[in-house]
């Protein structure tokens, strides 16, 4: 079962960001800015490593993105499947969205004892 999915509405997003930038990741912290908005960002442009966790790739179309979040932050997060969504209004300047005039955020759900 994966840990993370998108809206249809996500989807279309990130398929004209991907056109614009290249091939794209999302990193979800629990700092400053946003706080813990998923922010997406060029492949690679975050630089993750042993205090992250990846909770899975995203298939859109013919593309994959990978959906990493800080170690920290999945300790409260692991009990939950979390679906990236986009709403209107403005989010961090550090996100690939942000001058479009809206902004990710995560959806969450509680995942059953089978899926733990």
């Amino acid at each position: 079962m994966p840990r993370v999915a998108l809206t249809p509405e996500a989807a279309d997003v990130l398929r004209g960001l991907r056109a614009e930038h290249g091939d794209l990741m999302f990193h979800q912290s629990g700092g400053c800015c946003d706080g813990s908005a998923p922010m997406c960002y060029l492949a690679g442009e975050f630089r993750t490593g042993g205090s992250d966790v990846h909770l899975g790739d995203l298939a859109v179309d013919e593309f994959v993105i990978p959906v990493w979040m800080s170690a920290s932050q999945f300790e409260y997060w692991s009990h939950t499947h979390l679906t990236i969504d986009v709403v209107p209004g403005r989010g961090s300047g550090f996100s690939l969205e942000a001058p479009l005039g809206i902004r990710f955020l995560v959806r969450s759900r509680l995942l059953s004892d089978e899926e733990l």
